[in-house]
């Protein structure tokens, strides 16, 4: 990390806060010691610190209510609680308010490590949202189309969470391109160099799924002829991506849980314990916080997931976006098709726009590719697209029709011309930035004369 990393001790208790500091500074961070909570409500307000570690029960100001007035005047700052056993259902009242995470007593130092060096990450991301826009990771190219602003800040917010090591937990509707998000943090990471592996948590059956995440030993199961090591050991150094996490059982959730708390697992039918290092983003359409008051999901597990939450916009929420993927899509299955696709006429494109896409962009994918295959002449027209389609969108209201007008003319127009002027006038970088190619880029500019 580039600054030192600075924590604030809160513990009535001398000895407890000494042997705390004294380990932080081996582990190369600064300590600031407070024996009460009133020192440390009046600490945070002087000075910036990168976490906060504080006990629950103390003589002036007990933790519970310095935690409320800290969260109250930093909520961006990470406040972990150390209880005893006795009191754990008050800090877990505490998480449910803002804090970042509860340790019991005695600590577990490597967990306390781990959850520090966590919070600290996420508190750094908080940082970045607030600074000049020469903090940021330049991205890379991008296999994420759309320059509305919600895709704006979709690609902003992965420029200050790629960098990080932060668990990243993505959350949006079936269709809108959350494998696409997980793979643009990763390729836009430290980690880049090293694997990307993907696992789809609903498509396999909870033993198919343990074997798959963890790896099993030879005899662990009927069929098991040699050992395999699992996703976790596969994505070593590298970012592991549990799609759809929100179908998994609890008791496969009690034994993820442990991986992201410890860093370790052991294989199916092993005694090992293995050591693994993988960033994990996971995504899910559920609304997990919905599912934690259904008792359907841990909510320790949610705690431990949802470090930074990237949401990705239905498609419906950026129609402005959709000529610019339908070109793209056009393009790709043409090729893929080997045919010839002059355009798509302004009947079809208006259809395209006003339809509600439940599917979102694979949806909207899969009607393009459909529409090439059993298209008839140069041009994509409204017959070749799913009968739905045609029907939902023949009768679009007026203010949808006023947007999609706007979109496909004025804004359209605007957005190209921007992004030309941003690129200096290079046609090849504005194509790329777009989404689009150049040969769809020139026939704009000459439908605009420009």
């Amino acid at each position: 990390m580039a600054k030192q990393v600075t924590i604030l001790v809160v513990d009535d208790e001398q000895v407890h806060r000494y042997m705390l500091c004294s380990m932080f500074k081996e582990w190369g961070w600064k300590c600031v010691e407070a024996d009460d909570g009133r020192t440390a409500v009046e600490a945070v307000q002087k000075f910036s610190y990168d976490a906060v570690l504080m006990d629950v029960r103390m003589a002036r100001m007990d933790g519970m209510e310095a935690f409320s007035r800290i969260h109250t005047s930093h909520p961006a700052l990470p406040v972990i609680i150390m209880t005893a056993y006795s009191s754990v259902d008050a800090a877990v009242v505490a998480i449910k308010h803002g804090a970042y995470d509860y340790l019991t007593k005695p600590l577990d130092f490597d967990r306390l490590r781990l959850t520090l060096e966590r919070a600290v990450d996420k508190r750094q991301v908080e940082e970045r949202k607030h600074e000049v826009q020469e903090t940021k990771v330049e991205l890379g190219p991008s296999s994420i189309i759309g320059t509305s602003p919600l895709m704006q800040e979709l690609l902003e917010m992965i420029s200050y969470v790629a960098p990080t090591e932060a668990t990243v937990l993505i959350n949006g509707e079936s269709g809108t391109g959350k494998e696409l998000v997980a793979a643009e943090l990763h390729n836009n990471s430290d980690r880049s160099n090293k694997p990307f592996v993907k696992v789809n948590c609903a498509a396999l059956a909870e033993s198919l799924l343990e074997s798959e995440l963890f790896g099993h030993e030879k005899g662990a199961f009927t069929g098991a002829d040699k050992r395999r090591e699992g996703k976790f050991v596969q994505a070593e150094g590298g970012t592991l991506f549990l799609d759809e996490i929100g179908e998994t059982s609890q008791a496969m959730q009690v034994k993820m849980l442990r991986v992201l708390q410890e860093h370790e697992l052991q294989r199916v039918g092993g005694e090992e314990t293995i050591h693994t290092d993988a960033r994990i983003i996971a995504a899910t359409n559920r609304d997990l916080e919905q599912e934690v008051r259904n008792g359907n999901f841990r909510e320790d597990l949610y705690y431990r997931l949802n470090v930074v939450t990237v949401v990705v916009p239905p498609l419906r929420d950026r129609r402005e976006d959709i000529p610019l993927l339908v070109d793209h899509f056009v393009h790709k299955f043409a090729k893929k098709n080997r045919r010839e696709v002059a355009g798509v006429t302004p009947e079809c494109m208006d259809l395209l726009c006003n339809y509600r896409w439940p599917g979102n962009v694979r949806e909207l994918e899969n009607a393009v590719e459909r529409g090439v295959i059993l298209m008839r002449g140069e041009y994509l027209t409204e017959k070749s697209l799913p009968l739905p389609i045609q029907q939902q969108g023949a009768s679009p209201g007026q203010d949808v029709k006023e947007s999609v007008s706007s979109s496909l003319q004025a804004q359209e127009k605007v957005l190209i011309l921007k992004t030309l002027e941003e690129t200096g006038g290079n046609k090849s970088e504005a194509a790329r930035r777009l989404g689009i190619t150049r040969k769809t880029l020139q026939n704009k500019l000459h439908k605009y004369d420009e």
